[in-house]
């Protein structure tokens, strides 16, 4: 039997598909034998609900949405083939599912948390620089999860004596004037808000940063190892790799609203002292001792 589940995502992040891939093998999914994946990536920007459309039609077994907006998009498109959620953040909190527990309607998979997070990532941040007055916050303007996680963001800063000042873009090429915006500002540092498109232009974002001379906070290990300073989150590589197991009950005929979406139980915390000497900045011992990954 060919199983045939369909991938939408908004940008193509290698690390991520090969991990689902890899979690397929594991359950012994073979592409080309008893698995074709159809793969849509908006690269050429024809926009997730084309791209959503263009899986439906095929008359797939389920689809994969990687990230917030292409579940959105594959939720508009179809009310009747499952759509397992690989990962998105606080699907409950923007509407993409009735609950945790149960889901209800063609929708499971795995949820990163979300926008919550984005108020510890400021508190650890304000944790290893305590002295910051001024902290810029970078969002994706076209992903919805950015406005609660901006609006969590800037709650936290404000608790903690912290003025939040949002710098938005919607294409990676607004991300040069975005940086250069932050440095005007008297900007002291940066957290970088949840989004494939800043996961995929990581390597740019840690250089702006760099040549900014702006320390910076994100969600994933990964930042950290393109030279980031600081980041807090789950690891999404093995949520993709564990998404594979809500694809494998789907294909075996499991009704989304009756698995749970599964959470993450872990969040690592990665620091990068090569990058904190080059700004002259020393990590709080206090905070090395806590971190689950460093950099030397």
């Amino acid at each position: 039997m060919l199983n045939r589940p369909g991938y939408l995502a908004a940008a193509r992040m290698p690390n991520l598909v090969e991990a689902m891939e890899r979690g397929l093998r594991e359950l012994g999914y073979i592409e080309g034998k008893n698995l074709k994946i159809e793969y849509r990536f908006d690269g050429q920007k024809l926009g997730l609900d084309t791209l959503a459309s263009e899986l439906v039609q095929l008359g797939l077994d389920t689809i994969v949405a990687v990230g917030t907006p292409a579940a959105f998009a594959a939720k508009r498109a179809t009310t009747t083939i499952p759509i397992v959620m690989a990962p998105v953040g606080d699907p409950v909190r923007y509407g993409i599912i009735s609950s945790i527990a149960h889901p209800g309607g063609n929708i499971t998979g795995v949820t990163l948390y979300g926008s919550e997070l984005s108020g510890k990532r400021v508190e650890l941040f304000k944790e290893a620089l305590p002295d910051i007055t001024r902290l810029a916050v970078l969002c994706n303007g076209s992903n919805p999860l950015s406005q609660y996680a901006w609006e969590d963001a800037q709650a936290a800063a404000r608790q903690l004596g912290t003025e939040a000042l949002l710098f938005m873009v919607r294409e990676p090429d607004e991300l040069a004037g975005a940086f250069a915006a932050m440095h005007r500002s008297g900007a002291e540092a940066v957290v970088v808000l949840p989004d494939s498109m800043f996961y995929t232009a990581r390597q740019q974002i840690s250089v702006l940063a760099a040549e900014h001379h702006l320390p910076a906070m994100y969600e994933g290990h990964e930042y950290v190892e393109d030279g980031g300073l600081i980041s807090y989150g789950p690891n999404i590589v093995e949520i993709a790799r564990r998404s594979a197991l809500l694809v494998d009950k789907v294909l075996k005929g499991a009704k989304p609203a009756d698995l749970p979406v599964e959470q993450p139980t872990k969040f690592e915390l990665a620091i990068n002292l090569k990058t904190a000497k080059a700004l002259g900045l020393t990590v709080p011992a206090t905070l090395l001792a806590r971190a689950d990954e460093v950099i030397e």
